[in-house]
């Protein structure tokens, strides 16, 4: 199966979290492309030819992203605003669909935070309908995502085994899932 993994973290030089799951993901899975937005485009200046063709070589396509004010970090944002256009995306002329999506995403606030009793009064869940009406929309097949709360900034260095074990967790799970992708037979 032909991936392409999506690294929309905005410098991961300063990663743990994604930086690690990128890490275990590569070694696992050497075939997989990974193009890390911050290295391609540092002046968040897209090639988005290079961008659509390899989309349009991918089977199965991996967000990896640092939840950032519960959406995409704004690379990431540019990022899908600039390749995910009319006619490429979606539209009647569309050339994405029936690939698979994966959002693998990190958190820095804990899991509890994410209900209607936590601080921030909503669940995960919630907030992923954005994503899966952009996968509807370019008829893409959404999976379930992946995703790893508790992996911050604030007190990293106190922490960085933790979240590096955290981390490597998320990348067992994103493997597994894409490797269970890969075994299924087309249809």
């Amino acid at each position: 199966m032909n991936i392409v993994i999506i690294s929309g973290h905005p410098d991961l030089t300063k990663s743990i979290g994604n930086a690690t799951i990128l890490n275990e993901v590569a070694k696992a899975l050497p075939d997989a492309e990974i193009r890390r937005l911050d290295a391609c485009y540092p002046g968040h200046q897209i090639d988005v030819r290079a961008e659509q063709e390899a989309l349009l070589k991918a089977e199965a396509i991996v967000w990896q992203f640092p939840f950032s004010w519960y959406s995409l970090p704004g690379i990431m944002k540019v990022w899908l605003d600039e390749v995910f256009v009319h006619g490429f995306a979606q539209g009647s002329t569309a050339k994405l669909g029936g690939k698979k999506l994966i959002l693998s995403f990190t958190t820095g606030a804990a899991q509890a935070l994410y209900s209607a009793e936590g601080a921030f009064g909503h669940s995960l869940d919630d907030y992923l309908i954005q994503f899966e009406t952009t996968a509807r929309l370019c008829n893409l097949e959404m999976q379930t995502p992946v995703y790893t709360c508790g992996i911050s900034y604030a007190e990293r260095d106190e922490n960085i085994a933790q979240q590096k074990m955290l981390a490597k967790d998320h990348a067992a799970r994103l493997i597994a899932q894409l490797k269970a992708l890969a075994s299924k037979p087309a249809l």
